[in-house]
């Protein structure tokens, strides 16, 4: 196994649950919820925002546009941290290790702007990355080349020696088509587990 000379952390589902259709079934019922996600694309909508768009006024443009959905709608402005949780504590705990460890952390993660700072008071973890790729700031999300090409460029380290844990498969197929080390993260337990495997951690120290 090539050495790994940085970790690359996914945020969502990978250090923060983010599940919207649970949010909605507890909140309006998972018939209701099935029906409004079927009636609106509130994925592309948080896409749009993941990509720069201001989220005020994207989720706000929205809601006014599906008059019969408003009041759901705005619950994804308003109740957009209870969307965001929780944090997956093993996770965290997996990122503070290796920077104990003396290994260089990153962060590539499809975030909005607005929403990144909605959500770094709430999960100080989130400012103890050494470098942070965030697509709202970047404008242009993943799975697009060309957000890996930018952190390649930025952090200068060869491809291969980049480990990459991410839950989306499309997301894992562009990292490892550029010669990336990839994880695709279906829990922290695996997560740890590769990361013990190339090196990076004791076992001890990544419970």
């Amino acid at each position: 196994m090539p050495d790994v000379n940085a970790v690359i952390f996914d945020i969502g589902n990978v250090l923060i649950e983010w599940q919207p259709e649970r949010f909605f079934d507890s909140v309006i019922g998972p018939d209701r919820r099935r029906a409004m996600f079927d009636a609106i694309d509130l994925h592309a909508m948080n896409d749009a925002v993941d990509r720069g768009a201001h989220f005020t006024q994207t989720v706000h443009a929205m809601a006014h546009a599906n008059p019969a959905w408003r009041d759901e709608v705005l619950m994804w402005h308003d109740r957009w941290i209870d969307m965001a949780s929780p944090a997956i504590d093993h996770s965290v705990r997996l990122l503070r290790a290796l920077r104990e460890n003396g290994v260089p952390v990153f962060a590539l993660t499809n975030f909005g702007i607005q929403t990144f700072a909605i959500a770094e008071p709430v999960y100080p973890f989130l400012g103890e990355f050494d470098r942070r790729y965030i697509s709202g700031h970047m404008g242009v999300i993943k799975p697009e080349t060309r957000i890996y090409e930018m952190v390649e460029q930025d952090c200068g380290l060869d491809p291969s020696s980049l480990l990459f844990a991410d839950d989306r498969i499309d997301n894992i197929y562009i990292a490892a088509d550029r010669g990336w080390q990839t994880h695709l993260f279906d829990g922290p337990q695996g997560w740890a587990d590769r990361l013990v495997d190339a090196g990076l951690l004791t076992q001890e120290a990544a419970q």
